[in-house]
């Protein structure tokens, strides 16, 4: 008779650990063995909805990062911003522009479209498609522009919902100089295909996609893949990989997949203190997030109205909120632990405040302080 055999149990510490070693956050990864664009590929896209996101999710990442890199590959269209995972603007490389966005359209770009719908009657979504396509490829377009122009083919419809479609029925890119460090600009769009000079696709496996995020994300459960993701239905893509993926079990008994080979360091693993931007996807890609989020009370703590605050690690876990305010000459940040902190984590923290700094701030003089959380 054959026999089951009951998955080993991976708590939430052993959890948060392997993740972070996923995420680059353990050590900061010599530039001799990740470049830039590596890290980006890496973590399957940066969270963009700002500008300085992305620079700061790497300088938590990578050593010596100097944000003019990435800067300099984005002007160089080797990475651009795009909406992707969760309908969400990412930051990625150019292959994975052209490649993921196509296998996450259902996932994200189409259901936010349906929030829409009440919007666009009589609009004609594949004529819609055609007349975006033909008024972005002639010349990059603002969100304005785009309500303008399809308005004036659609009037009765809501402008702002024709706008909307257009950047979920197409691969809209952000062009520069919107995106590049230090500089400022307009949200441009144009289509994935025309900034990068060749046509989407293939799109990706969905097999290929599982493996990158738990390679970044692992060990994973199938509502966790979703979560990150937008996707439903996945089950079977697990099915289809479980002969090759290493199986375990949370402490409730959810099952969880990993790559056999992947990193899972010992749970009492050093963790130093990291801050990490806003909309980190860390904190946004498991459905249970304990494994970083102990305490579900702060969750709410990263939020005030409509504004989310950058985040602090201690001990891998979510820990407090920082700010980085002040005039260009002289640059303060602010943490805000959400509780007290000992003298020696303190100094840690500061440490890494000052690493920030020096990294991310042109201010000539900067101030690092502990701070009560924002009004």
């Amino acid at each position: 008779m054959a026999t089951t055999t009951t998955p080993p149990v991976l708590g939430p510490r052993a959890l948060g650990r392997a993740t972070l070693a996923r995420q680059l956050l353990l050590r900061r990864t010599p530039r001799s063995e990740l470049s830039v664009k590596g890290a980006v590929e890496h973590l399957v896209g940066l969270q963009a909805q700002n500008v300085t996101p992305p620079y700061h999710a790497l300088a938590a990442r990578l050593a010596d990062f100097d944000p003019g890199e990435l800067s300099a590959l984005m002007a160089s269209r080797d990475v651009a911003r795009l909406v992707t995972l969760r309908s969400t603007l990412h930051t990625h490389s150019a292959d994975d522009c052209l490649a993921l966005r196509p296998l996450l359209q259902p996932g994200a770009p189409d259901r936010e479209l349906r929030a829409f719908r009440s919007g666009l009657t009589g609009v004609d979504l594949d004529r819609l498609r055609v007349r975006a396509r033909e008024l972005v490829e002639a010349e990059p377009r603002t969100m304005k522009q785009l309500r303008e122009e399809l308005g004036a083919a659609w009037p009765h419809a809501d402008p702002f919902a024709l706008s909307v479609a257009a950047r979920c029925v197409l691969p809209l890119v952000q062009i520069t100089p919107r995106g590049l460090w230090g500089r400022s600009g307009q949200v441009a769009l144009t289509t994935a295909e025309h900034w990068f000079g060749r046509p989407a696709g293939p799109a990706a496996a969905p097999e290929d996609l599982l493996r990158r995020y738990l390679a970044a994300f692992g060990p994973a459960s199938v509502k966790d893949l979703q979560t990150w993701s937008g996707l439903t239905r996945t089950r079977e893509v697990f099915e289809r990989l479980r002969p090759e993926l290493a199986v375990f079990q949370d402490e409730r008994g959810v099952e969880l997949f990993d790559l056999p080979d992947a990193p899972r360091p010992p749970e009492d693993t050093p963790a130093p203190p990291r801050l990490l931007p806003e909309y980190d996807n860390l904190l946004l890609s498991h459905a249970d997030r304990s494994r970083v989020v102990a305490d579900h009370r702060h969750r709410a703590l990263t939020w005030r109205g409509n504004q989310s605050f950058p985040t602090l690690l201690v001990d891998g876990l979510l820990a407090g909120v920082w700010r980085l305010t002040g005039t260009g000459a002289r640059a303060i940040l602010t943490v805000s632990p959400f509780g007290p902190l000992s003298r020696a984590v303190r100094e840690e923290v500061a440490a890494e405040a000052e690493l920030t700094l020096t990294r991310l701030s042109a201010a000539a003089s900067y101030d690092i302080r502990f701070g009560p959380l924002p009004e």
